[in-house]
């Protein structure tokens, strides 16, 4: 693992949790919850008594988290529409008229983006400004998160991990597409938006891990496609390093936001979201990991040279998150990928999908729990 010092954390503050109390009975937009941080995501608010309306495509993958946890049941509004089709996006804000949005939809993966360059521009530039667009023309929103990614910086492939100040940039089209939806939610914070009173910010996460996640070309999915086939997993560029973190924990920071920007319209910027400068670690020490809570897998390692460029390095600053929020990584890597696994082991099992997101989720407000008790001690 990548080891720096940092001067940012702060292990004497009490963390933040999501407050089930705010979002009880709140009427929520959220785009993109069939695909896999959004079905956590839906499932998560409902649980809290939040009056979800869904909007996105078909899931694409199968088996897909949004269908073994039945997330269309739980949700009060259920839409599968495009974010591309702006009138239909107009259509569904101007019948539910939602009181806070968590924009996640997206075309989500670098490799699809190659293949297809417009469908990806087309999703996460003008997606984003068709959803952003929509609020303009109602009363009842209040605030707004729209998901990036943290690869919207130019990645100088420096071992400094970047601030939300750095500039934008992007080698490949997923990488440059949501460096322009950040243009895209700036330019309609300062020109529509604040003028409304939304207060609208920017997440951008690390890489995800977590159960669910059947998409092509992630390292972990991959590992378990391969080894419960037990097939060898083929590794691409194990020296790659991510700041690498679990599903909650960034959606765990999109709620946390959510509620202090309903409050607060000086929380409407960008935000970084990710573990600890330490915890970033190479492809190679993830696989590692896995390895040893899936119990056995065998692995080809790759020499960095197949496939299209994707970035060797890329860390992030999360002191602003820190610092103005109360929020940092509760889960170390090593628990984070242990759960992944474990996730994936129990549903072959035969164990409930939505139960074992649950679980997960009640870790996550443990591990906040215990650590704010061990201050308070």
């Amino acid at each position: 693992m990548i080891v720096l010092k940092s001067n940012h954390s702060n292990p004497t503050r009490q963390l933040p949790q999501p407050q089930s109390a705010f979002w009880q009975g709140k009427r929520v937009l959220l785009t993109g919850h069939t695909g896999f941080k959004g079905a956590w995501l839906a499932q998560w608010l409902s649980a809290m008594g939040a009056h979800v309306t869904g909007v996105a495509l078909e899931p694409c993958t199968e088996p897909n988290l949004f269908n073994l946890a039945k997330v269309g049941d739980s949700v009060q509004s259920h839409h599968i529409a495009d974010i591309r089709d702006a009138q239909k996006v107009a259509s569904i804000v101007q019948q539910t008229k939602p009181e806070i949005v968590l924009h996640l939809a997206a075309q989500a993966l670098v490799r699809d983006s190659y293949t297809d360059p417009l469908g990806t521009f087309a999703s996460n530039v003008m997606g984003t400004a068709n959803v952003l667009d929509a609020l303009r023309h109602v009363d009842s929103v209040r605030c707004v998160v729209a998901v990036t990614t943290d690869k919207v910086y130019a990645n100088q492939e420096w071992a400094w991990p970047y601030r939300e100040t750095d500039r934008l940039g992007g080698h490949d089209p997923y990488s440059a597409s949501k460096a322009g939806s950040e243009i895209v939610i700036s330019a309609y914070r300062s020109s529509f938006l604040a003028a409304k009173k939304i207060a609208l910010a920017s997440a951008r996460a690390g890489n995800v891990i977590g159960g669910g996640d059947w998409s092509a070309n992630r390292i972990i999915p991959d590992a378990v496609r391969a080894w419960q086939a037990n097939q060898a997993l083929s590794v691409r560029r194990p020296q790659a390093i991510r700041p690498w973190q679990h599903v909650i924990e960034p959606i765990g920071a999109y709620l946390i936001l959510a509620e202090r920007l309903w409050n607060d319209d000086q929380f409407a910027q960008a935000w970084n979201f990710g573990p600890q400068t330490h915890e970033a670690a190479t492809v190679r020490d993830v696989v590692g990991l896995a390895q040893q809570a899936f119990g056995s897998g065998q692995v080809e390692w790759g020499d960095g040279t197949d496939g299209p460029h994707e970035a060797g390095l890329l860390m992030l600053d999360t002191s602003l998150a820190k610092s103005q929020l109360g929020i940092q990584s509760v889960f170390p890597l090593s628990q984070a990928i242990e759960m992944t696994m474990h996730w994936y082991r129990d549903l072959n099992a035969g164990m409930d999908a939505a139960q074992l997101c649950q679980r997960d989720i009640a870790q996550y407000l443990s591990n906040v729990q215990q650590h704010n008790a061990s201050l308070a001690a």
